[in-house]
């Protein structure tokens, strides 16, 4: 029997301390079996990770995110870059998360250190693929990618 799973401040403490030890700067927990249908997962995030603009074609590929702890920017791009929205989603605040209907071009920038939030997908999981990457911005590990990142950020001050 699969026993049941608590998103506690254990599991938070765990996955930021692992984030924080990541090169990339973030680390996922899984609550699924990757063969299921719905991919649930908790995601510990520190200010250095970059999560560069891209949409999930498919249309089984909406998503939502929710912030369980700290802060996270998140912005809404047309397909030429432009952002068409942006907003703070904050643990305790007015937003505390999105729903992404699929195909939407969006970006993620970390506001405060520590933080976790938790994401609901369809699966199996893919990885973005061609046409879902945006064109405007640099890939994670590309030239430019720390100037992109600021100005991400600074789309926040």
């Amino acid at each position: 029997m699969v026993t049941p799973s608590f998103l506690d401040q254990t599991l938070f403490t765990e996955l930021v301390e692992k984030a924080a030890a990541n090169p990339r700067g973030r680390q996922h927990h899984n609550f699924h079996q990757m063969e299921e249908s719905c991919h649930r997962m908790a995601v510990g995030l520190q200010p250095s990770t970059y999560v560069p603009p891209h949409r999930h074609l498919s249309d089984d590929k909406g998503e939502t995110l929710l912030v369980l702890k700290g802060r996270l920017g998140v912005l809404v791009f047309d397909d030429a870059g432009q952002v068409i929205a942006k907003r703070v989603l904050e643990c305790g605040g007015d937003t505390l998360g999105i729903d992404l209907p699929a195909g939407v071009y969006h970006g993620l920038v970390v506001l405060e250190a520590d933080s976790v939030m938790f994401e609901c997908k369809a699966g199996p999981y893919r990885p973005v693929g061609e046409g879902e990457h945006a064109h405007w911005a640099p890939r994670e590990g590309e030239p430019g990618v720390a100037e992109y990142q600021a100005w991400m950020l600074a789309q926040f001050d």
